[in-house]
């Protein structure tokens, strides 16, 4: 069974603040898409990689992969309106009938060679498999800007991408949220519909995510001082 990487990298960068998206923000001399792809295609687990791009900066996306020779990008496809339109687009334009798809947010560009390999052995075993890491701070529910409920912190985890499933799985997922855009992620989807259990696997504190420019900035700082 083939393991396929799924990128999505279809924001328009809005919130970036920025003249492109964060996806195409340098850090050092690479950009966040470069690291993403590079993760991936380093990898002896995955055996192909998909990247989902806004139509706008296609091109752009295009001359990177070509510039840079990566073997394993196989497509490179439109994004979505919504992060979901995006991760339906990707897991569709695998023609398999069967496999298994880490879908990653393009936006963490260090996700580390263990977590891909925790990912991927865990699917030998589960259908639906994502990353995550223990809650440093205390989570607190509020309703009106009232503190209604402070959850136990131990049953509380941080939830990272890869997010990662039976190829079958997350395709019959979308179909049955087609018509629901409620949702911020895959594993939402699986748990809507009772699917599947969904198994953890240790993520890492330093598979951060970019957000800000602000972020740009500690994610120099994190390969600067050789912290990976």
């Amino acid at each position: 069974m083939k393991n396929y990487a799924v990128i999505l990298a279809s924001g328009s960068g809005k919130r970036f603040n920025n003249d492109l998206p964060k996806q195409f923000a340098k850090i050092n001399k690479k950009t966040v898409l470069e690291y993403s792809i590079e993760a991936f295609e380093n990898s002896e687990f995955i055996d192909g990689i998909i990247l989902v791009i806004h139509p706008g900066y296609n091109d752009l996306a295009c001359k990177i992969v070509q510039d840079s020779s990566y073997k394993k990008v196989l497509k490179v496809v439109n994004g979505g309106k919504e992060r979901k339109d995006s991760s339906y687009t990707g897991v569709n334009s695998i023609d398999e009938t069967e496999g298994n798809v880490l879908i990653h947010d393009c936006a963490r560009p260090f996700v580390s060679q263990e977590i891909i390999k925790r990912c991927v052995k865990a699917l030998d075993t589960n259908e639906a498999v994502a990353a995550a890491i223990p809650s440093s701070d205390t989570i607190i529910k509020v309703n009106n800007n009232i503190i209604a409920e402070i959850p136990q912190r131990n049953s509380l985890m941080r939830i990272q991408t890869p997010q990662c499933f039976r190829l079958s799985l997350i395709k019959k997922a979308h179909e049955l949220s087609k018509n629901d855009n409620n949702f911020t992620d895959d594993c939402g989807l699986v748990l809507k519909h009772n699917l599947a259990p969904i198994h953890i696997v240790e993520g890492s504190e330093k598979n951060i995510k970019i957000t800000t420019p602000e972020d740009i900035a500690f994610a120099k700082f994190i390969l600067n001082n050789d912290i990976l």
